[in-house]
């Protein structure tokens, strides 16, 4: 595989991304995120494990304090993220190292699992990084953010701004791992939780935080998990935020035979 197929806009825009910057912010939703990992694979275990575009290290963090898989490793493009994933000293981390998002440095079948939370929003070559990922794995969780809506065209400096270059819905995203030749396990949607939204709107946006404003964001959340109850499948996934799979190779992408 070709190494320098990270392009060079790619690469320098994440160099210095994890510079000591909203650290509590990124702790607070990785927390979550490792919630849905440990969910969704409920019932197995894994020893060796490795998240591929690991960030700044906060969900493995929250791992390891879980004591959740014996032998981590991770990579990330990022130099940055893999100074703060070191500056972590993670007693069950056992290597970092920087890739070129793309070419793993590791055997066929070496891993147990292998972790990809929100990462392949940012990536420009996805099936790519799969069949990489494929060949490396023998159990993958993907999570990604359900951006895709309605009008979500005017909204391009917001995404970019964050780095998101792929837009999914469960649909989709299940669309695209099945024709790896992924088998799904196991799935879930999720929301925004209060605590993050109160975290995004009072800190990050540092709006005035108030009783009304904080009941409302309550509210609002609860009605959601009322309607989604209430409702079928089509409707909780149409109100998701993020959607976390469960997957076991099954094949490769098969195409024109059949």
């Amino acid at each position: 595989m070709n190494n320098e197929i990270l392009s060079a806009e790619v690469k320098s825009a994440y160099d210095d991304f994890y510079l000591g910057r909203d650290v509590q912010w990124r702790m607070l939703g990785a927390k979550y995120k490792a919630r849905n990992i440990m969910d969704v694979c409920m019932g197995h275990e894994f020893k060796k494990i490795l998240e591929v575009g690991a960030g700044d290290g906060s969900i493995l963090q929250h791992l390891d304090v879980m004591n959740a898989f014996p032998e981590m490793h991770a990579l990330e493009i990022s130099e940055s993220g893999v100074d703060q994933i070191n500056s972590r000293k993670l007693k069950n981390l056992k290597s970092v190292n920087v890739f070129d998002g793309y070419h793993i440095p590791f055997a066929d079948n070496e891993f147990d699992l292998v972790i990809l939370a929100h990462v392949l929003e940012h990536v420009e070559f996805e099936r790519m990084l799969l069949r990489e990922i494929k060949r490396v794995s023998k159990y993958v969780i993907i999570e990604v953010p359900c951006d895709y809506r309605y009008g979500v065209d005017k909204r391009m400096k917001h995404f970019l701004n964050y780095g998101h270059i792929n837009m999914y819905t469960p649909t989709s995203v299940r669309f695209l791992v099945q024709s790896e030749g992924f088998e799904v396990l196991a799935d879930k949607v999720s929301m925004i939780q209060p605590e993050v939204t109160k975290f995004n709107i009072f800190i990050n946006q540092g709006k005035a935080k108030n009783l009304l404003s904080s009941l409302r964001i309550e509210a609002e959340y609860f009605l959601k998990k009322l309607i989604i109850y209430l409702s079928g499948q089509k409707r909780k996934e149409s109100f998701a935020n993020a959607y976390t799979l469960f997957l076991r190779k099954n094949g490769d992408l098969d195409i024109f035979n059949h």
